[in-house]
């Protein structure tokens, strides 16, 4: 499926489409806690508190004209940055709140939950206003988040959703199940291009089950290729067809190549696969490397977030696709929500909610973007860094 705009393009119509008039209200600002002092051993902090500063807003309207005019306390948790779009993250959270004026508390938890909900509490008590999480996992952080509430504090889920919580406020994402969708249907597009006629040999890789994303990619894709696995076109070989089965334990790219590696030699030892459906660029060259050293050709991959080494290896043929989910305008959109929150205007308006177990949690959805060798000069037009791995 071929991109019809560039990234920039795409990204400004989905920020002018959720950035509407606000719907007021909020949570007030309360008063905060005297700020704590952060644990020594928590990793990845970024920008700390100011020692020794007030962060007592005991009157919300002089906090909401404090916040406008910048000074406002920002925490964004992060679940690690083991991959790419999280140390981008990390780095852009940093760069765009501290020009908007705010004091920036930035942490990542390491992929372990407690340590995460031992950061959130920590900048609670350090006087946050808002705090953006993107979580390790989403359905372990209820009672933090409800501390946090309870304290007055905004939550932003980022990334992915915060589940069985009245504690989040709204969650920035690429649509998820829509990212599912266009995977697979670069997946066909490739076979098509690439391996000639049906029927087609091909596995199914989930990513880690504790991300709520992970099964909403999973359901995406499978609502294109289940059609096509019940009337013979695709061949799931090993047989291997539900999320449980296909998911990826802490999206660990060697748990992903030691499965390919046991799916190959279990159901491939005399014939060629054709193409599998990877959920993220790193899961998706461990499954290239696996089918390398197993002397298979080169499968029609498909892949996610349009990582650096993943970019050049769909330059140059050795993985079929991409989905870009750009970082900065993911970054740039919740900062717009932070702005608003803080002036007084409460969540911004949007038309997209989703359940989380305990409420209907409003969504801001940017549109994510396939990439292949194809469109990837007009997806990069707007970003020299990964344009300059497009090498002739």
């Amino acid at each position: 499926m071929k991109a019809k705009k560039a990234v920039s393009l795409l990204m400004a119509a989905a920020l002018a489409a959720t950035m509407l008039t606000g719907c007021g209200g909020g949570r007030g600002t309360e008063e905060a806690a005297a700020p704590a002092e952060t644990p020594a051993d928590t990793p990845a902090a970024v920008e700390e508190t100011a020692e020794g500063e007030n962060t007592e807003n005991t009157e919300p309207e002089k906090a909401a004209e404090s916040s406008a005019a910048g000074g406002g306390i920002v925490g964004v948790a992060l679940p690690w940055l083991g991959t790419q779009n999280w140390a981008e993250a990390e780095v852009m959270f940093k760069e765009q709140l501290e020009a908007a004026g705010y004091k920036a508390i930035i942490q990542a938890a390491d992929q372990k939950v407690p340590q995460q909900q031992q950061q959130i509490e920590s900048m609670i008590e350090n006087g946050a206003q808002v705090i953006v999480v993107g979580p390790v996992d989403g359905s372990q952080l209820g009672s933090v988040l409800e501390k946090a509430k309870d304290a007055g504090v905004y939550v932003i889920g980022y990334d992915r959703l915060l589940e069985n919580t009245t504690g989040v406020d709204g969650v920035v994402q690429f649509g998820s199940v829509k990212t599912g969708e266009l995977q697979a249907q670069a997946l066909l597009q490739g076979l098509k291009e690439l391996k000639g006629e049906a029927p087609y040999n091909i596995e199914l890789f989930g990513g880690g089950p504790a991300d709520p994303n992970a099964p909403n990619f999973f359901t995406g894709a499978m609502s294109v290729l289940q059609p096509l696995i019940d009337d013979g076109t695709l061949v799931v070989v090993s047989g291997q067809t539900d999320f449980t089965q296909c998911a990826t334990v802490d999206w660990d790219n060697s748990k992903a190549q030691s499965r390919m590696d046991a799916i190959l030699a279990g159901n491939y030892s005399d014939i060629e696969i054709d193409g599998v459906l990877s959920p993220n660029d790193g899961i998706a060259r461990a499954i290239i490397t696996s089918c390398e050293n197993a002397g298979q050709p080169i499968p029609v991959v498909s892949g996610l977030d349009a990582e650096n080494e993943s970019v050049e290896w769909v330059w140059s043929g050795r993985q079929y696709s991409t989905v870009a989910k750009p970082t900065d305008a993911l970054v740039g959109q919740t900062v717009s929500i932070i702005d608003s929150l803080l002036s007084g205007n409460g969540m911004p308006a949007t038309d997209v909610t989703a359940n989380n177990g305990v409420i209907d949690v409003p969504i801001y959805e940017l549109p994510p973007v396939v990439v292949t060798k194809d469109n990837a000069k007009e997806v990069f037009a707007d970003d020299p860094d990964r344009m300059a791995l497009l090498k002739d």
